[in-house]
């Protein structure tokens, strides 16, 4: 298993982030289900057990600026057909630093896993972990590299409160790591404005490529 992929994440959680050289890294999974394309500022880490060459190559024959090869439709689509893998989006990656004490929010931990959060959750992360509030869950598992990951439901009768920043938050509060990582969906505008609002800053985006 490499350990790459986490050293890299390691040192963006930290704001050491690779060189904005319009490169690509090649390297190789961290594990057997986690493979996609991680893209910072002008350097993308692509993690895969494929062939780099070909890895390199398909890049390179990618129609698009070389900046922006690593998550063009065309680049993905190969990648796709070459691991027998698919895809739902690509999330705008982020992180926030833990905080120490209790979450200032009321929470019950809860074994659910017919929930449709923790069920998703179960798919891809694991030490899958939820904390129930009244009108929301927060869920915390660990996903790619083994690092710690947050999401969070709210019931669309509780939104407008600001419960889904409050479970945000509580995240940081809960995880057992220096920090916790968290995706969004860019068009989902809402869960993007929740994380930032609870101190959740972006480094890049992800495109992950999910085992059928």
């Amino acid at each position: 298993m490499s350990e790459a992929l986490m050293h890299i994440l390691a040192a963006a959680a930290r704001g050491q982030f690779p060189p904005p050289d319009g490169t690509a890294t090649v390297i190789g999974q961290a594990g057997p289900r986690d493979a996609g394309v991680v893209a910072f500022t002008a350097h993308s880490v692509i993690f895969t057990d494929e062939d780099p060459e070909w890895v390199r190559a398909t890049l390179a024959a990618t129609p698009s600026d070389e900046l922006a090869a690593s998550m063009n439709p065309v680049f993905l689509g190969a990648l796709m057909a070459r691991t027998g893998r698919g895809m739902n989006t690509i999330d705008l990656l982020t992180v926030a630093d833990a905080l120490p004490g209790e979450p200032p929010l009321e929470l019950r931990e809860i074994e659910d896993p017919e929930h449709p959060r923790v069920a998703r959750a179960m798919k891809f992360r694991d030490d899958v972990r939820v904390w129930a509030a009244d009108g929301g869950v927060v869920v915390l598992g660990r996903g790619v590299a083994g690092r710690w990951e947050a999401a969070i439901e709210v019931d669309e009768e509780a939104r407008g409160r600001g419960l889904g920043r409050g479970l945000a938050l509580a995240a940081r509060h809960l995880v057992p790591d220096e920090v916790v990582w968290a995706q969004q969906s860019p068009g989902n505008a809402r869960s993007v404005r929740t994380f930032q609002a609870a101190g959740y800053r972006p480094v890049g985006s992800e495109a992950l490529l999910i085992a059928h």
